[in-house]
């Protein structure tokens, strides 16, 4: 059977990024998913970016990725979130069509010269000389590769949960991945842990009165999550519709009191469930018994796609039985009438406690296994499409003897999210948002092209014909600026000086005294846009960029994998079995470790220049 640089295991928003990185960095990939029709499932919210996610596909699609083009095409509504608030926390996000999504992304994948797609299980791993060489699948295959990338979602020892009720499955109509899970501990001695999620019930819209709910219409114009014109995109299926409204409703009295009647029945409160769930989006009856204080929560009905009538009802996970669900709902207003199609369920399965994993997202112990996705205890699309971007990266690079590289938390969201699993104890399912970045003035939404695609062309993932439309772009950017920067106007001022007094959504201007002639076009808008952002937050933007340099000398001092902390004098015991269990690659790295102190750090600093000048 053909060999393969890398072979990709699952085909979910993880899988499908890391398997177009890997082949935009030249290797020759095997995409195995257990069902070929489920490729880029929205299995939960149909829904891409929000806060801090919209950064995280805008950076995707600076590195070359999929995310982005595939969100435009499935797009049925768009808003732009946090538009009150300042540049830094903006973030896009666009209801999606989830069947015209999985349509959009297979026809990516199949067109692709790179990449073969196989529907099959992955079993064990083929181990010859300490090192994995290929695959084992259910159908008894044996197909060798030089690197394997796990993007297994939910899938390993997967349970679903209605009420009491428990029985296999990776997700609603997907098989569980078992013997995979087995092969991690048993065969590679990886150490696995167990987490929790859970999706809410769908609604049929016939049976909903939406004339007793409060309309949120999209945002008039869609603003494109790619930056690649027209041209740079491959012809896609699209959406039939767009501008599709959501809906907003909050629970009441009715509601609270049935989960707390039926609470006995709840497989988190009654002890089956073991796995910890997320904090950021906890279910429903998870929200009326840890938040007494608040008697009634927001929920949305977002549509599933333009040509279903299922909608989505955000804000309602819920692990309680079929019979219980259908009280619950019927207490909320509009939908006293309610038909589910699907009914809400909690889901457990395992996943690799990340210290196990390098920032890279390689496998500390099998250095051609990399991990991305849920798999390393993250939850969220994007989030995983992140990683398995790194991963596919990385996994190809090592197949070819390369060492691996990842963006720095001072240069992406990604990068943030990469630190932050290698560094902090997971214990529950990590969610990225603007409040984990230090520098997100720097790591703004609209500018991820500008610290990205440098990078990416270095990397070798970011294809010619993008990058040339980026040079483009900042040969444009950098010659309105200098001249902005360098031209006086009556007064002394500079156009930029004058430019930090506009908002920073103000159209392109018409006044003769600014003298500023871009075009109506895209490229144009966009060269205003980063003006006005710049311009605003210059001040704040050169005070962030000094403390990213400071950063930067402490990444620069590298600490050896095989660092013996138990030399140090004077750390205490908490520091260095910390230490000792992350093995930080940089001070700046265990810097950031939680319970390792300024103190420690200065030790551990001493340590090793003592090493330097020994060496």
């Amino acid at each position: 059977m053909k060999s393969y640089d890398c072979i990709v295991v699952g085909a979910g928003h993880a899988g499908c990024e890391a398997a177009f990185a890997a082949a935009r960095a030249g290797g020759s990939v095997l995409l195995i998913t257990f069902n070929l029709d489920h490729i880029a499932q929205m299995s939960c919210n149909p829904a891409i970016g929000g806060i801090a996610k919209g950064q995280v596909v805008r950076e995707i699609d600076a590195l070359g990725g999929a995310m982005a083009m595939v969100t435009e095409a499935a797009s049925i509504q768009f808003r732009m979130l946090n538009r009150t608030k300042g540049a830094a926390v903006w973030s896009p996000r666009a209801q999606c069509d989830k069947a015209i999504y999985r349509m959009a992304m297979k026809q990516l994948l199949e067109n692709c010269p790179n990449i073969d797609i196989l529907q099959s299980e992955v079993t064990g791993f083929l181990v010859e000389n300490e090192e994995i060489c290929g695959v084992y699948t259910h159908l008894q295959d044996v197909i060798r590769c030089k690197s394997v990338v796990l993007t297994t979602g939910t899938s390993l020892n997967g349970k679903l949960h209605y009420g009491l009720m428990n029985f296999p499955g990776g997700r609603t109509g997907d098989d569980p991945s078992c013997k995979l899970s087995d092969a991690l501990r048993d065969q590679l001695g990886i150490k696995l842990g167990r987490l929790k999620t859970g999706t809410p019930p769908r609604i049929l819209d016939k049976t909903i009165d939406f004339s007793q709910l409060e309309k949120q219409p999209s945002e008039p114009e869609f603003e494109e999550f790619s930056f690649w014109n027209m041209g740079l995109r491959p012809a896609l299926a699209r959406a039939s519709r767009r501008h599709l409204p959501c809906y907003q409703l909050h629970t009441n009295d009715a509601t609270r009191e049935v989960v707390l009647a039926n609470l006995d029945k709840s497989p988190m409160y009654s002890g089956v469930i073991k796995g910890i769930g997320t904090r950021y989006c906890p279910s429903f009856e998870d929200k009326v018994v840890r938040f007494p204080q608040h008697p009634y929560h927001l929920l949305f009905l977002e549509p599933e796609g333009a040509d279903t009538g299922e909608y989505y009802l955000n804000g309602f996970s819920s692990s309680l039985p079929p019979e219980v669900q259908r009280k619950m709902v019927r207490t909320l207003p509009g939908l006293q009438n309610a038909v589910i199609s699907r009914y809400a369920y909690a889901i457990e399965y395992d996943f690799i406690p990340p210290e196990q994993t390098e920032r890279c997202l390689r496998n500390k112990r099998w250095k051609n296994l990399f991990t991305a996705g849920q798999i390393n205890g993250t939850s969220g699309y994007e989030e995983a499409a992140g990683q398995g971007l790194i991963a596919g990266m990385n996994a190809v690079r090592c197949a070819a003897g390369k060492e691996p590289v990842f963006p720095g938390r001072d240069r992406s969201y990604i990068g943030v999210m990469l630190d932050d699993l290698s560094t902090k104890e997971i214990v529950e399912p990590y969610r990225l948002f603007t409040s984990r970045a230090e520098y997100r003035l720097t790591l703004r939404q609209e500018n991820a092209d500008l610290r990205l695609c440098r990078l990416a062309h270095e990397w070798g993932i970011l294809p010619e014909d993008k990058f040339a439309a980026f040079k483009a772009f900042e040969t444009e950017l950098d010659r309105w600026r200098s001249h902005c920067k360098m031209s006086k106007v009556p007064g002394g001022k500079s156009k930029f000086d004058l430019l930090r007094d506009l908002p920073v959504d103000s159209p392109l201007p018409r006044c003769a005294e600014m003298q500023i002639t871009l075009p109506d076009t895209r490229l144009g808008k966009r060269v205003w846009r980063e003006l006005l952002i710049e311009a605003k937050y210059d001040g704040y933007l050169q005070r962030e960029h000094l403390e990213i340099n400071r950063l930067k000398k402490l990444e620069n001092q590298t600490i050896p994998e095989n660092f013996d902390y138990s030399a140090i004098k004077g750390l205490c015991n908490e520091s260095r079995q910390k230490l000792e269990k992350i093995r930080p690659m940089t001070l700046g790295q265990a810097g950031r470790i939680d319970g390792v102190t300024p103190a420690d750090i200065a030790l551990l600093q001493v340590q090793l220049k003592k090493l330097q000048v020994n060496d």
